[in-house]
């Protein structure tokens, strides 16, 4: 049986192709292990800072590819279409990080009514959230459209969480405002909303092309285009989440904030611009936000359940949102992957857009 895998070359993002890899006889699977088919999965510029990140952060381990390539991780949804694992039964539906394939191979572990993780050696190195899938057969959460929304936001919506999780419990360091760079993307949103919903408020930087989406999402105070950064007042202290990664822009705001700049905090990389030679910047130094270590200091301060139960919570409050500010559009087979990730690399995606995609013709 054979897996077709879409892989990238590290080096060069723009090169992509189509590989076939030979998957073990469904008849005689090693134990525990569960032979999965990718049904559909969800890709966003958050997949392109998984990309540009992949050998710093490891993501390239985790579905491993030829020499020089890599296959860019992905949330969707898959079925078990065979199974060595006594508690997991073929046609089980699993929700978590596959890669950009037509089929991955688990080594079940942790196997409970809930969910399992894969074993598997190469995946060890990695935060631990991105090994879990959650068995989501019957669950309308994750049904439909419901359940793109869950591929495409959730997990986007977590790191939102996150940041504003860190930014509350430092009193958003003394800023009277925040500002979100690429604010039309879903990471911006989502954490625009929640500050907004706690009363903070959130100026969104966005190009001339988006402002009307941003405008619109009604989360956001101030919306401003990169090239009038100079027209905010440069007297009140500001935190500055960076959701762009272009260090042009970054500098320049440092330069008109100086020390009004009370927290510069690098999340993504949307633009993919170089900071080789930013040098030293007036204000708080750029730091980036490294999920899994903030996950890991509320789990052992919120306990078992904490962060589930408070993330869950800001999630019912932010999916209303969607319906109105989200078009999912679906695209099937291996031309239509390339194309959307291609579009999405050089930034031709409009904001409003959700890409579901299957390799699956």
């Amino acid at each position: 049986m054979t897996s077709f895998d879409f892989v990238v070359a590290r080096n060069d993002l723009e090169q992509c192709k189509l590989i076939d890899t030979t998957l073990p006889d469904a008849a005689a699977l090693p134990a525990d292990t569960l032979l999965v088919k990718v049904d559909r999965f969800a890709f966003t510029a958050n997949n392109v800072t998984y990309a540009v990140m992949g050998d710093e952060l490891k993501y390239w381990q985790i579905f491993p590819a030829p020499q020089g390539f890599g296959n860019i991780p992905v949330w969707g949804f898959g079925e078990v279409i065979a199974s060595a694992h006594p508690s997991v039964p073929a046609g089980e539906r699993l929700f978590g990080y596959f890669p950009m394939a037509t089929h991955l191979v688990i080594e079940a572990t942790d196997v409970s009514k809930r969910g399992l993780r894969d074993g598997a050696a190469h995946r060890q190195g990695v935060a631990p959230v991105y090994n879990a899938y959650a068995r989501v057969g019957g669950d309308p959460a994750y049904a439909g459209r419901q359940g793109d929304y869950q591929a495409l936001l959730r997990p986007l919506f977590m790191l939102s969480f996150l940041v504003d999780d860190f930014l509350a419990e430092n009193d958003d360091f003394g800023a009277r405002t925040v500002l979100l760079s690429s604010a039309s993307s879903k990471t911006a949103f989502g954490l625009a909303h929640l500050l907004h919903t706690r009363g903070r408020k959130v100026t969104g930087l966005t190009s001339s092309g988006n402002t009307g989406f941003v405008s619109k999402l009604g989360c956001y105070d101030d919306v401003v285009t990169y090239d009038r950064i100079a027209s905010v007042p440069a007297d009140i202290p500001v935190a500055f989440v960076d959701m762009a990664g272009n260090s042009a822009l970054r500098a320049a705001l440092h330069q008109h904030f100086r020390d009004q700049m009370k927290c510069s905090v690098r999340v993504g990389l949307t633009h993919r611009a170089t900071d080789a030679n930013e040098g030293v910047l007036p204000g708080a130094k750029p730091r980036w936000f490294f999920a899994p270590d903030h996950i890991r200091k509320r789990a052992k301060e919120w306990g078992p359940g904490g962060i589930e139960q408070r993330f869950g919570a800001a999630w019912s409050g932010f999916a209303p949102m969607l319906e109105r500010c989200l078009s999912v559009v679906e695209s099937r087979g291996p031309d239509a992957v390339q194309q959307v990730y291609l579009d999405t690399l050089k930034g031709r995606i409009p904001p409003e857009q959700g890409h579901m995609l299957s390799l699956f013709g």
